[in-house]
C-alpha cells in the first residue's frame, strides 16, 4: 500500500519534491532518498528527533545537521537509512528549489484482502450489518462487497463505543488488522460516516452481482425439474443476498426422511457461503439454524417460537431478523396464520415444497414459493430432489457428497416420477443400491422421530452419508434401520388384527384401524408411519389390486392410497362445506394426507369420507412402488 515517489531525484524534473505527510500516515509510506517536511519533537546531545506524521518519527544526527534547532521548530530533511529494527535515520537537506507535495496513505482494503494485511493499518468502507456490545469492545460487523468481517471500538470496558452510528450505516473504518483466535478483526482507530448515496448504490449492486448462483449442470436430465430450474436459482439468490445481508436464515423443515434430504445439503452448502463471506467463525452458528417441524403444516406454536428467539437475537446481539425458508413444508392455507403473524414484523418467507399447495392463500403472504404443482407436476417432484440443485447452485462443490440424496428423498416419499431409475443408478455410483438407499431412508426417519424438536445435525449427517466417516455412517444406518424394522414389526403386531377392511363399491380394499386405541403410542413408529406400515402390508397382500388405508384417532385420520386417483385436498375441501362445525382441516399429497376434526364429529366425517372414495376412480397408473420388489 506504499504510494510511489516518481519523479524524486529522478532527473526528469529540476525542481525537487519535499513531501508533506498527512497525520494518520505510516513508515509504510517513506523511501530512501525522498526530503519530507518534518517538525521537532525533541532535542537530546547527539542531535534532534523529528516528526513526519503522527506514527513517522526518526533522529538527524548531529553530524548530519547544519543549524540549531528547538521543539516546535520546522525543517526539511531527506531519509537515509531505515534500520533493521525500523528506526529512521535523517540528513537536514536544503534544497534551493522544490515544491511541496502532500502524501495520504492508501490504505483501502477489502475484507477479502485482510489475510494479507495482518499488523497494518487500513481503511475499509462498507456498511455495519450487526452491533454487539461485550464486556471489552464493541463488536461492528462490518460487510463490503467481498465479505464480513468484525472491527472492534474501544471505551471503557463494556461502554458501546461510536455510540452516533447504527445497523445500516455506511462507515469508513480505519484501524490494525490483527488475529484473534484463529479469526481476523480491525481494531478501530476511527469510524466516519459515508453518506454517499453513490457509495450504497456501487455497494448494492456489487452484492447483487456477488449473490448470483452457480449453475452447475443437473445432476440428471429430467425436463420435469428442468423448468423450476429458473426459479430455484431465484431461491438461491435470495440466500446467498441474505448472508451477505447479513440476515438470519430460519430454516424450518418437515421432521421426515424427504424434509432432512431437502434440508440438510442446504444447511451445508449455506454454512459454507456463510463461512466463505464472514471473517468470523461462529458466523455459520449464528446465522443459520435448522429446525424440525413434526406438524405437516407451519403452526402457531412454531413461529410463536422462532419470532420469540428472532427478536431476543435482535436485542441482545444486534442481529437482523431472518430470512425464514421453509422446506417440504409451508405451501397449504393451514401455514398461513402464522405467515400473518411474521408479516408484522416485516420477516421474509420462501417456500419450496411438494405438497398440493394452496397459491391463492400463500403466495400474498410470501417472496418465493416453488411448488411442482406451480408447474403443472405434482408430488412425484420431491422437496428433496429440487434442494440438492438449490445447493449446488450456492456451492456445486458438494456435489459428489450428495449424489444419492435425491434417490433417498424419492423412495423416503415413494416417488414414481420417471427420473427415479436414473437418480437410483446415480446413487449406485455413490456406492448405494436400492436397499441400502431404503436402509438411509428408514434410519432417517426413525432418527427424527426420537430427536423430535432437535435438529441433531451431526447425527442427521452421519445418517444421510454426507459426513467424512463412510464407515461410521454404514454401522449407525444399519443399526438405526434395523431398530426402526424391529419397531414397525412389533406395531404390526399389535395393530393388524384390530384393522377392518370392507370392499368399496368401486373395487377397492379399504382398511380402517383406530390407532388411538389398538397402537402402542408415544413410540416408534407414529399413527402416520403405522398406517403407512398396515397400508403396505396390505398393498402386499393385495399385489395388483387397489387399496386405501385409514389410521384414525378421536379428532384426526391419517390417509393411504394405491390405485385409487383420491384428491385429498379436494375431498377435505368438500368436507368443511358439507359438515359446519366439523372443523375439517387437513391435506397433503392426493393419494397421502391427513385431516382434523372435532371429536365429537369423528363419525359423520369418515363416512363422508368414505363415501367419496367409493366415488373414486381406479388408476392402474397409482399403484405403489412396493409392487416392484
Amino acid at each position: 500500500m506504499s504510494p510511489s515517489h516518481a519523479g524524486e531525484n529522478s532527473g526528469t524534473v529540476s525542481t525537487t519534491t519535499v513531501y508533506d505527510l498527512a497525520p494518520d500516515c505510516t513508515a509504510e509510506v517513506v523511501e530512501v532518498g525522498a526530503h519530507y517536511h518534518a517538525t521537532v519533537n525533541g532535542v537530546v546531545d547527539y542531535g534532534v528527533f523529528v516528526d513526519l506524521a503522527d506514527d513517522v518519527s526518526g533522529l538527524v544526527h548531529e553530524s548530519e545537521l547544519e543549524g540549531r534547532y528547538g521543539v516546535g521548530d520546522s525543517l526539511v530533511v531527506r531519509l537515509v537509512e531505515v534500520r533493521d529494527n525500523g528506526d529512521l535515520g535523517f540528513t537536514e537537506a536544503t534544497p534551493d528549489d522544490y515544491r511541496t507535495e502532500v502524501l495520504e496513505q492508501d490504505r483501502s482494503a477489502t475484507v477479502v484482502s485482510l489475510d494479507e494485511e495482518v499488523g497494518s493499518r487500513v481503511q475499509l468502507e462498507g456498511e455495519i450489518l450487526q452491533i454487539r456490545q461485550t464486556g471489552g469492545p464493541t463488536i461492528f460487523q462490518v460487510r463490503d462487497a467481498t465479505g464480513v468481517v468484525p472491527c472492534a471500538g474501544f471505551e471503557e470496558a463494556g461502554v458501546r463505543a461510536y455510540p452516533e452510528f447504527d445497523v445500516g450505516d455506511l462507515v469508513r473504518v480505519v484501524g490494525e488488522v490483527e488475529r484473534r483466535n484463529g479469526s481476523l478483526q480491525v481494531e478501530v482507530d476511527s469510524m466516519d460516516p459515508l453518506d454517499d448515496e453513490a457509495a450504497r448504490e456501487e455497494l448494492d449492486a456489487a452484492l447483487d452481482a456477488a449473490a448470483e448462483p452457480y449453475d452447475p449442470d443437473p445432476l440428471v436430465d429430467w425436463p420435469a425439474l428442468d423448468q423450476m430450474r429458473e426459479d430455484l436459482a431465484a431461491v438461491a439468490k435470495t440466500l446467498r443476498r441474505a448472508i451477505l445481508d447479513g440476515r438470519p436464515i430460519r430454516m424450518r423443515h418437515h421432521a421426515d426422511g424427504d424434509g432432512m434430504c431437502a434440508s440438510v445439503p442446504l444447511q451445508r452448502a449455506l454454512e459454507n457461503y456463510i463461512g466463505e463471506v464472514n471473517e468470523d467463525p461462529d458466523a455459520p452458528r449464528h446465522l443459520l439454524r435448522r429446525l424440525p417441524s413434526k406438524a405437516p403444516f407451519y403452526e402457531m406454536e412454531d413461529v410463536t417460537r422462532d419470532l420469540n428467539f428472532s427478536l431476543e437475537d435482535q436485542e441482545r446481539h444486534g442481529q437482523k431478523l431472518p430470512l425464514l425458508l421453509m422446506l417440504d413444508n409451508g405451501s397449504t392455507e393451514e401455514d398461513t396464520p402464522a405467515y400473518r403473524t411474521l408479516a408484522e414484523y416485516d420477516i421474509p418467507i420462501v417456500v419450496l415444497d411438494h405438497h398440493h399447495p394452496d397459491p391463492e392463500a400463500v403466495e400474498p403472504l410470501v417472496e418465493q414459493h416453488v411448488n411442482p404443482y406451480l408447474y403443472g407436476e405434482d408430488y412425484r417432484i420431491t422437496t428433496g430432489m429440487m434442494c440438492v440443485e438449490l445447493a449446488r447452485m450456492i456451492d456445486p462443490d458438494l456435489t459428489q457428497s450428495v449424489r444419492h440424496v435425491p434417490a433417498v428423498a424419492g423412495l423416503c416419499d415413494r416417488s414414481r416420477a420417471e427420473a427415479m431409475d436414473d437418480y437410483v443408478a446415480l446413487a449406485a455410483e455413490a456406492g448405494y443400491d436400492e436397499d441400502a438407499l431404503d436402509d438411509v431412508g428408514e434410519a432417517l426417519d426413525y432418527a427424527a422421530f426420537w430427536l423430535r424438536y432437535n435438529d441433531g445435525s451431526e447425527l442427521v449427517d452421519d445418517v444421510l452419508g454426507i459426513g467424512d466417516d463412510r464407515e461410521r455412517h454404514e454401522e449407525l444406518v444399519e443399526f438405526l434401520a434395523t431398530r426402526a424394522e424391529r419397531d414397525r414389526d412389533r406395531q404390526l403386531a399389535v395393530t393388524l388384527p384390530h384393522t377392518d377392511h370392507e370392499r368399496l363399491d368401486n373395487g377397492a380394499h379399504l382398511y380402517r384401524i383406530d390407532v388411538e386405541n389398538y397402537a402402542h403410542r408415544f413410540t416408534y413408529p407414529a399413527p402416520g408411519k403405522t398406517t403407512g406400515a398396515i397400508h403396505d402390508h396390505q398393498v402386499r397382500e393385495h399385489a395388483g389390486d387397489p387399496v386405501i388405508t385409514i389410521g384414525y384417532g378421536p379428532d384426526f385420520a391419517v390417509l393411504r392410497s394405491d390405485g385409487v386417483r383420491l384428491d385429498i385436498p379436494e375431498m377435505v375441501s368438500e368436507l368443511v362445506e358439507e359438515h359446519p362445525g366439523a372443523g375439517v382441516s387437513g391435506g397433503g399429497h392426493l393419494v397421502v394426507g391427513s385431516i382434523k376434526f372435532v371429536s365429537g364429529k369423528r363419525e359423520e366425517v369418515l363416512d363422508g369420507l368414505i363415501s367419496k372414495m367409493e366415488d373414486a376412480a381406479i388408476d392402474e397408473d397409482l399403484r405403489s412402488t412396493l409392487l416392484r420388489e
